[in-house]
C-alpha cells in the first residue's frame, strides 16, 4: 500500500543518512517492500523529498519542510492512516496504532513540532509521548481529534 510505503520511507530517511535512490530502494526492500528505482523516484516526487548536505559532507533525503499552520498535508495523512486510539495518563499521551505504523506517526508527529511534546518513543502499535504538563496532554488530545476525526 502507497500510504505505507511512505510512511516508511519518512521513517526511513529520518532514521538514516539516505544519499540515493538505490539505497532508499535496498532500504525497503529489505523492509519487505518490493520496490523498483522507478517506483521510488516516484514516492520522492509525491512526498516532496529534497537534498540537503549531511553532516558527513554526503547528500541526504530529507522531508521538504513546507508546512500549513505547522501541519503538513503528508503528515496528517500519516496520522490519519496508522491513528486507533489515545489515552492520557497525567502528562503521558499513550497513541495506539494500526500495527506496524507507531514509527510513522510518532515520526509524523515529531516532524509537526508541537511545543507541547517534550519526546516520544514508538513500539510496533504503540507510541508514549512525555507532555509538559497535563493542560498540556488535554491540549494535544484535542489537536490529534481535530486531524484523525
Amino acid at each position: 500500500m502507497k500510504v505505507n510505503r511512505h510512511a516508511k520511507i519518512i521513517e526511513l530517511i529520518n532514521k538514516y543518512q539516505i544519499e540515493t535512490q538505490e539505497e532508499l530502494a535496498e532500504r525497503l526492500n529489505a523492509e519487505g517492500f518490493k520496490v523498483t528505482q522507478a517506483t521510488v523516484s516516484r514516492d520522492i516526487r509525491d512526498l516532496k523529498l529534497t537534498k540537503i548536505q549531511g553532516e558527513n559532507g554526503k547528500q541526504r533525503y530529507i522531508v521538504h519542510q513546507s508546512f500549513d499552520n505547522g501541519l503538513s498535508e503528508r503528515y496528517i495523512r500519516v496520522l490519519k492512516e496508522g491513528y486507533v486510539s489515545m489515552d492520557m495518563a497525567q502528562n503521558i499521551l499513550v497513541i495506539k496504532t494500526v500495527s506496524g505504523m507507531a514509527n510513522a506517526v510518532c515520526a509524523a508527529l515529531d516532524a509537526m513540532k508541537w511545543n507541547e511534546i517534550l519526546g516520544s518513543v514508538a513500539g510496533d502499535d504503540t507510541i508514549m509521548c512525555a507532555i509538559r504538563s497535563v493542560e498540556d496532554t488535554v491540549r494535544v488530545m484535542d489537536k490529534i481529534s481535530k486531524i484523525v476525526l
